[in-house]
């Protein structure tokens, strides 16, 4: 979608050649409303939406200590810290009651097949890059529980069923999509 091809877009195979146009010019004239990259997210104004992290009375704050991170895992936070404080995604805070721990999961791309000890081949899925994650389960056991749980996908399946066409949009860095609620925020 950019001048140079910088911006690339999939798009079905068996759309016809307007089709296809069509959607390419719908798709330019409103590329500002997707995101390419982190800084592009404009996300939600709170001001009509924000996620507010409710709490279970009988709960009180948990602080957790950082678990051990090998210093190749350590330089991989690091640069995950600093690419979403200069997208202003977060910000740092020093007093918080909550302290949930930092985590880095593999992530897998293709497969290989390699032998073992026993000169057996064995498939094992590659490791590509590193996801960084914060395990929330001490605070997850102490949110109140929705009431209104999501639908189950056969559910959502069957109410596409006969629709002439389909949009797949992934969301970019979806959880930062939905601001949480400034009083949650240091939860």
């Amino acid at each position: 979608l950019g001048d140079n091809g910088k911006w690339p877009v999939i798009i079905a195979k068996d759309l016809s050649s307007n089709e296809k146009t069509d959607l390419i010019n719908v798709l330019k004239t409103r590329k500002k409303a997707i995101a390419w990259k982190l800084t592009d997210i404009k996300g939600i104004d709170p001001e009509f939406c924000s996620h507010k992290i409710l709490l279970e009375e009988e709960h009180s704050p948990k602080v957790q200590s950082q678990r051990r991170v090998n210093p190749k895992i350590h330089d991989v936070i690091k640069k995950e810290v600093e690419k979403l404080l200069d997208a202003v995604l977060i910000y740092p805070i020093s007093n918080s009651p909550w302290v949930s721990p930092i985590h880095c999961v593999p992530k897998k791309g293709g497969m290989t097949v390699i032998k073992n000890d026993e000169n057996e081949l064995v498939p094992t899925r590659l490791v590509i890059g590193w996801r960084v994650c914060i395990d929330y389960r001490k605070l997850n056991e102490a949110t109140r529980k929705d009431h209104f749980p999501l639908p189950f996908m056969d559910q959502m399946l069957e109410r596409l069923v006969g629709n002439e066409y389909y949009c797949f949009l992934d969301g970019f860095s979806a959880y930062f999509q939905i601001p949480i609620d400034p009083k949650d925020q240091e939860k």
